[in-house]
């Protein structure tokens, strides 16, 4: 199956909007210094393929990066084996990530620099923490002070700063004074439990921990400071724990003798200790490289240990910038949100929006606790521009048959962007006929591999159903056979045939580094394979299938999982679905456990439609020769589906990282299953 079986246009933007739009003014200024007139996204895109050093050199022009450029654009060392895993992007480059994410602040003064959501904010309640704003000149200062404070412990350039942290204000505080020391920055949420912590900061070795009392998720208010004081004594690294009293139902001091004494090598200070203090400091940004660690984000870790991601700090602001104003059209003053945690690359993502000018809307919690309809509440109260969720969460609420557009007036809504999962054609219909039909829909994809997006959105061309809009500008996307032919209209492997400023420098503990060449490099020569099954129609719009090493070949046949889910959860009854691939008779068989609503039973009757649906709409290759019930479906911290850890048990192997998935306890019902034998 491909793009043609659901070609329908469902959006296209008017000419006043093109016209107005960021990316338009990119072309015009693009056009006038290249003597040529591009008429449309392809041609631009074009253009940026062969002339990818003055794109970017362009990008950093026309988005005001504050910095010396350099007169290099990119380098590659003579005689590389592989050219663009080895070029390095404006290798005389010096800027400060933070500097660049608080250069409006002078301009933007009074305005909400953040504004602070949690479920909180939607009872009848007056806690503390339900709401936070913070202007311009408020974050600034705060950031100014807890820079301050980190010097004082001995920070420098290149130390790591780990969080343990929700998304709130504290945590980005936190982030931008860290960077604007040249320090690198890497968090994790705190619903990771005390192995998970070790796994990813045993790694990263961080000297500085900021955490909190506790989050709050589905009306509970839960505590997180057990299983980090628990995960101290196995990182010898940290010298320091700083706590924001978030949930301040115990004082600090506490809460730690209530659970675990911290190590003797490491002290204790609260939030409030940092911000004791007679006058603001001065907030100065220690310049580095264009190439100088920012981040060290996270793999999921469901195949093993995670890989520990280094990416740069030339790379990210460059790219999250590209993307923001040019494919998302986010100006100052706008008001975006991305319904995320600080353990998923969208939260770097989103913070990144500062150097745009915008205002960022954080929110702590369940998306649909106390009210399923929140999100959207918030939406219309803070005017937002763009708003961004995961395609589970889009689902659920069709599922609910929320309809949004009812309630909320969403005005100002421009984008909305999904990721995390395939968004399924019904979820476009969905948003048209029930948020809002003029918006700008893009289903983009990516990854934290990249901390940005491979497809992504395009506010001057149609929206098609099922498909992410365009492939990312400098970006040269492909879709390869097996014998490593580039193909449009059939089903293949993502690859970038170019290299681009946001590939990570490398992994933690791979000083050779075989893991990160093995991980991108490895199966086509030169040339970046992302391991997304995915298509490129005729029109230049990308839909994915799922991930490449959970592909389905029964007879040979290869089957994205997404094309089950996408015939399959739309059902009423079903809440969710996962389906694998189990070993049998010298072949391999289809096996989809489903999830039904509360006190349904599996019947013959639905096991019949759900294969009659497949049948019809797929092909009799898609049916599942097993159907069978479960009450849980795995899924990780970020919320994929673990179909790996499924297809482990179901063949009775060692699932190798549970503390990866967020509901690890309901593996045990997929085990040993009478019907797989």
């Amino acid at each position: 199956m491909t793009n043609d079986d659901y070609n329908q246009c469902l959006w296209e933007p008017t000419r006043e909007r093109i016209q107005t739009s960021l990316l338009y003014q990119f072309m015009v200024q693009i056009s006038e210094q290249q003597n040529r007139l591009f008429h449309d996204y392809t041609q631009l895109h074009r253009w940026s393929i062969k002339h990818s050093d003055e794109f970017w050199h362009q990008l950093w022009q026309f988005c005001n990066v504050i910095g010396k450029q350099g007169n290099a654009i990119s380098y590659c060392p003579p005689n590389s084996p592989i050219p663009n895993k080895d070029r390095r992007w404006f290798p005389e480059a010096q800027l400060n990530f933070a500097e660049n994410l608080l250069a409006h602040s002078a301009a933007l003064e009074k305005q909400d620099a953040l504004v602070f959501y949690n479920e909180l904010s939607f009872s009848d309640t007056n806690h503390l923490q339900a709401q936070q704003r913070l202007s311009w000149q408020q974050l600034y200062e705060q950031v100014a002070i807890v820079a301050h404070y980190l010097q004082q412990q001995g920070i420098q350039k290149g130390d790591v700063i780990a969080a343990y942290m929700p998304n709130i204000p504290q945590t980005v505080i936190a982030m931008l004074a860290a960077t604007s020391l040249g320090a690198i920055w890497t968090s994790t949420s705190p619903d990771f439990g005390t192995e998970s912590v070790i796994e990813r900061f045993s790694q990263t070795q961080p000297k500085i921990i900021f955490t909190t009392d506790g989050y709050i998720y589905n009306g509970k208010h839960i505590s997180s400071i057990t299983a980090l004081a628990l995960a101290l004594p196995a990182l010898p690294s940290v010298k320091k724990l700083i706590v924001f009293p978030y949930l301040n139902t115990q004082p600090i001091s506490q809460l730690l003798l209530n659970s675990t004494p911290l190590p003797e090598a490491i002290s204790l200070s609260t939030w409030a200790e940092m911000e004791d203090i007679v006058e603001t400091p001065h907030l100065r940004f220690t310049p580095t490289a264009f190439n100088h660690p920012l981040y060290i984000l996270y793999s999921s870790g469901t195949t093993g240990k995670p890989k520990c991601i280094i990416h740069s700090v030339g790379g990210t602001l460059l790219n999250h910038l590209k993307e923001h104003q040019l494919h998302c059209n986010i100006k100052p003053k706008d008001r975006i949100f991305y319904f995320t945690t600080c353990g998923w690359m969208m939260w770097n993502w989103l913070i990144s929006g500062l150097a745009s000018g915008a205002t960022l809307i954080l929110y702590d919690g369940s998306p649909l606790h106390p009210q399923p309809n929140q999100l959207w509440q918030l939406a219309d109260k803070e005017h937002l521009q763009l708003f961004g969720t995961s395609a589970k969460y889009l689902e659920t609420i069709e599922k609910q048959k929320l309809s949004p557009r009812q309630e909320c007036k969403l005005t100002q809504l421009d984008v909305i962007c999904s990721t995390g999962s395939v968004l399924a054609p019904e979820q476009f219909d969905y948003v048209y006929q029930n948020i809002k039909q003029d918006v700008q829909l893009s289903s983009i994809s990516g990854g934290t591999d990249i901390c940005g997006c491979f497809a992504i959105g395009n506010p001057i061309g149609a929206v098609w159903q099922g498909e992410s809009q365009v492939k990312a500008l400098a970006m040269d996307v492909q879709v390869y056979n097996a014998e490593g032919d580039a193909i449009t209209d059939q089903c293949g492997e993502l690859v970038c045939c170019n290299s681009f400023p946001n590939q990570p420098i490398a992994f933690s503990q791979d000083p050779n580094g075989e893991k990160y060449f093995n991980a991108y490099w490895n199966t086509y020569p030169n040339t970046w394979h992302h391991g997304d099954y995915v298509s490129i129609s005729h029109h230049g719009g990308l839909t994915f299938y799922g991930r490449s090493d959970s592909i389905l070949n029964p007879g040979g046949i290869r089957i994205g999982t997404a094309e089950i889910y996408r015939q399959v959860n739309p059902f009423d009854e079903i809440v969710d679905s996962v389906v694998v691939a189990q070993q049998y008779q010298n072949d391999v068989r289809i096996v989809l456990f489903v999830q039904l609503q509360p006190n349904l039973h599996l019947t013959n009757s639905l096991i019949d439609r759900i294969k009659t649906q497949l049948r019809t709409q797929c092909s009799p290759h898609h049916v599942p020769a097993k159907i069978l019930q479960v009450n849980a479906i795995p899924r990780t911290k970020s919320g994929k589906i673990a179909e790996k850890a499924v297809r482990d048990v179901i063949h009775r192997r060692h699932v190798v990282n549970t503390s990866a998935i967020a509901n690890p306890e309901c593996l045990e019902e997929y085990r040993n299953r009478k019907e797989l034998q």
